[in-house]
């Protein structure tokens, strides 16, 4: 057996790129709303009418959020555990009880079976009772061991793994490591082929939930063999083709240390930590799908996983809006109440007409999820990207609402005889939300890169610096004959016929809405080809630019599934008129959003700001600094990862 390696893999910024390419779905098998969004092409027909769940997925679902509803009245004290930093034992094992451990699986594997809407709600739920539960049951369900084998693993995984899953094992998801973020083509985490067992050896960071899990999915680099360019995987012990893999590992195996339990401004209950793994011998039984596919595993569990974070989001609105209502009401400022004052009304209309679109785009993904007829990959990423934006906005604003009350602890509040309101406790919360499961800007880089899918299939070669003068002469014919079609068809389309989406109209009109929609679907996707032709090969670099591209997007499939959704509440009687109301003003608000996007795309500072920083890292601003003390402690910006059996205690805490 080799020596796990101590040296970090060291990479170029192509390299990088090209292992994150790799692992990204190549092919669109499925119709995709957003992806034709991006296209310029307003596919209507794929989203309305709004998709509806089997009438028996509701029962089920139903009849579950009603347990978990009187389990989050009776039994979850946030304050307790927002002072105590710990989900009390006897919550969880409450929560295994009801089956909340698994939610997502299968029935056959003793899981309730629900939908991804209907487990979209749960989170919704239980993260508005406390944001901590909802990140164990989410980490658990959505990017722990159930989902990657529910998709990738075999079935004596599946019967293994699952029925544990279900009711009585919690496990965590391990990527990250103390150098190492979304850029995993460094990861250094090695997993080593000996006999029947891989050999893991290495540290990994912010593992949420792997203080008291009791399976971990792990993601470690196996060497390439010697003869695994015969293509083998392994399977007959004489080698396979290396890269990064997936493997379930048992979290109490021997070599595997909890060296911290980390702690955070916000989700003070969660259980995330420190993991080394020293000489851990793993089964490569437990291995999830072929070497190599550990990204591809990871990129594809986390398409519908990540819609956990935005459902959470929900939830949130739907609770600012609530304290946002009672509280306004009832503070009274110049002789009439705070609400009633402009100011403060433009920010109740916003928490109230976001929390309506955000509702509208996860239930739509996730309708779409379960009925697999399209391809969600970036409605899910859309999702999680503006989710988590809007859910800080929305609770900021509430904090400023609530006034010094915003900033005061609910436990302060309480100690002086007023409601203990968590408002400031939310903001904390939801903070992390535009880092968890890939930050803002890398969803940015994300989405862009699926956004411009369709331009370099057929143009990629021209602008590829590896590629020969053949390869790209072949790829400029075929580019022509792609844009002579496609261009033609974004000068004009039903965004600028007056009677279009007519159906639209019920009381309040949305069909202005939708043709707006329709007709910057067609700029964006102008906007997209010209910044391409004018930067070609540094468009990638454009990262302001593309970012905006990006929001824009996001706001534009907001707005249509708000006008889907209030049309969906309308045919069903379900407060079809104020659905309506609500959609109007999400979509006038986004409207000014995606105009000041759309004049930031060419009118910015882009470049000024690459001098600025570049004038900062180069120390011409130092003196910029000076008058001020810094309160940091001493330490590396990065701990040691080197590989290496363990020198703190184990502070792993099972929960069985």
């Amino acid at each position: 057996m080799s020596a796990p390696t101590t040296k970090k893999p060291t990479v170029t910024e192509r390299e990088a790129r090209q292992v994150a390419e790799a692992a990204r779905e190549q092919d669109w098998r499925k119709p995709s709303f957003a992806k034709e969004l991006f296209l310029g092409r307003f596919r209507l027909d794929l989203i309305h009418p709004h998709p509806l769940p089997a009438d028996e997925d509701v029962q089920r679902g139903e009849e579950f959020l009603g347990r978990l509803r009187e389990f989050c009245e009776t039994k979850i004290d946030s304050a307790l555990i927002e002072r105590e930093a710990r989900i009390p034992d006897e919550v969880v094992a409450g929560l295994k009880e009801i089956g909340a451990l698994g939610m997502k699986i299968d029935t056959k594997y003793g899981g309730l079976g629900l939908t991804q809407v209907y487990y979209n709600k749960a989170l919704a739920l239980v993260g508005s009772a406390n944001p901590a539960v909802g990140a164990l049951l989410s980490a658990h369900q959505s990017i722990g061991v159930p989902q990657p084998l529910k998709i990738f693993g075999t079935q004596e995984q599946k019967d293994a793994f699952l029925p544990r899953c279900a009711r009585t094992d919690i496990s965590a998801f391990l990527l990250t490591e103390p150098d190492v973020g979304s850029d995993p083509a460094r990861l250094a985490t090695t997993a080593v082929r000996d006999g029947d067992d891989y050999v893991l050896d290495g540290v990994k960071l912010w593992t949420t939930n792997g203080v008291v899990a009791d399976l971990l999915v792990v993601m470690a680099r196996v060497p390439r063999s010697d003869d695994g360019k015969d293509g083998k995987d392994g399977k007959d012990g004489k080698g396979g083709k290396g890269g990064i893999t997936a493997f379930v590992v048992e979290a109490d195996s021997e070599g595997i240390t909890v060296e911290n339990r980390n702690a955070f401004m916000g989700l003070r209950g969660i259980e995330n930590g420190v993991t080394r793994f020293h000489q851990v011998r793993v089964p490569a039984a437990n291995r999830i799908g072929p070497e190599g596919a550990g990204l591809k595993i990871a990129l594809t569990t986390l398409n519908t996983g990540r819609l956990s974070l935005p459902a959470m989001c929900v939830g949130a609105g739907k609770w600012c809006l609530k304290i946002a209502r009672e509280w306004s009401a009832v503070r009274e400022q110049w002789g009439k109440p705070v609400a009633l004052h402009e100011a403060v009304g433009s920010k109740i209309s916003f928490i109230a007409a976001t929390t309506f679109a955000l509702e509208a785009v996860v239930d739509l993904s996730s309708q779409m999820a379960d009925e697999n007829r399209n391809d969600i990959r970036i409605e899910a990423a859309l999702a999680k990207l503006y989710g988590s934006e809007m859910g800080c906005l929305m609770a900021d604003e509430l904090v400023q609402i609530r006034g010094g009350r915003g900033f005061e602890t609910a436990e302060s509040l309480a100690a002086r005889g007023e409601r203990a309101v968590p408002a400031e406790q939310i903001l904390r919360d939801l903070r992390i939300n535009r880092i968890f499961e890939g930050s803002t800007e890398i969803m940015h880089l994300l989405i862009a890169r699926e956004a411009v899918d369709a331009h370099l299939s057929v143009a990629g070669d021209l602008i590829d610096p590896d590629k020969s003068l053949q390869d790209k002469a072949k790829a400029g014919a075929n580019a022509g004959v792609f844009y002579a079609k496609w261009l033609p068809k974004l000068v004009a389309g039903p965004g600028q016929l007056p009677a279009s989406y007519g159906d639209f109209k019920h009381g309040v009109d949305l069909s202005p809405h939708l043709r707006y929609v329709e007709r910057h679907s067609r700029k964006l996707a102008r906007s997209t080809f010209y910044a391409m032709s004018r930067w070609q090969g540094r468009m990638e670099t454009k990262q302001g630019f593309l970012g905006r591209i990006v929001d824009i997007g996001a706001e534009l499939f907001a707005m249509s599934a708000a006008c889907v959704r209030a049309e969906l509440l309308r045919r069903q009687g379900d407060h079809g008129r104020e659905a309506y109301q609500l959609a109007d003003a999400f979509c006038r608000q986004a409207r000014i959003r995606v105009d000041e996007l759309f004049t930031r795309l060419w009118s910015n500072t882009d470049d000024l700001d690459r001098k600025v920083v570049k004038g900062v890292l180069g120390g011409s601003f130092e003196w910029l600094e000076r008058g001020v003390v810094d309160p940091s402690g001493e330490g590396p910006w990065i701990a040691d990862a080197t590989p290496g059996p363990a020198t703190r205690e184990n502070v792993r805490r099972p929960l069985k």
